[in-house]
């Protein structure tokens, strides 16, 4: 009986404006496999499974990307929802702008209300209770009409989502 070696490479490449850009070096799985059958489906199952790894960084049509650090429970977060969350706003380089994740008191946003970002607001729909997600948001998508002093409005923050309860469900 004839072994062959079937080898594909994973990429994970995400659209630009300028083009295609690969996100993450490729990955090269080679298998011994004497069926092709077999070779085939795990050369499908692989890249899915792949996908389902926690901590993989995803990305949104938006330019959006995040992270799930933590799985949560329950229904999933809806536009027009107010909901209580601890949040952590860093820049890229670890600086802490603004932190309630040690406290006692979550801060209280309706998702879709224009009380928080583009970003936050993005990163919140789909979020179970107890989820926690990190997002990395372009600074297009966390634009304000006024910035606090510490905060520079061209910059990419770093913004780690925890959310708390769901206070309402819409009709």
């Amino acid at each position: 009986m004839c072994n062959r070696r079937y080898q594909f490479k994973l990429v994970d490449l995400k659209s630009t404006k300028t083009g295609v850009k690969m996100l993450f070096p490729p990955t090269r799985y080679t298998f011994l496999c004497n069926k092709p059958l077999t070779a085939f489906l795990l050369m499908c199952l692989v890249p899915w499974l792949a996908g389902c790894w926690k901590g993989r960084i995803m990305s949104t049509p938006s330019g959006l990307q995040y992270k799930r650090i933590m799985k949560g429970t329950g229904v999933k977060a809806k536009t027009g929802q107010e909901i209580l969350l601890f949040e952590t706003t860093r820049y890229r380089n670890g600086t802490i702008l603004y932190s309630n994740e040690g406290t006692t008191t979550p801060v209280k946003v309706l998702i879709g209300g224009n009380q928080a970002t583009l970003a936050v607001d993005e990163a919140l729909v789909g979020m179970k209770v107890g989820e926690v997600k990190e997002i990395i948001a372009p600074p297009y998508l966390v634009k304000r009409k006024d910035y606090p002093p510490n905060v520079h409005p061209d910059s990419t923050l770093v913004i780690k989502l925890i959310l708390h309860k769901i206070l309402w469900q819409p009709l």
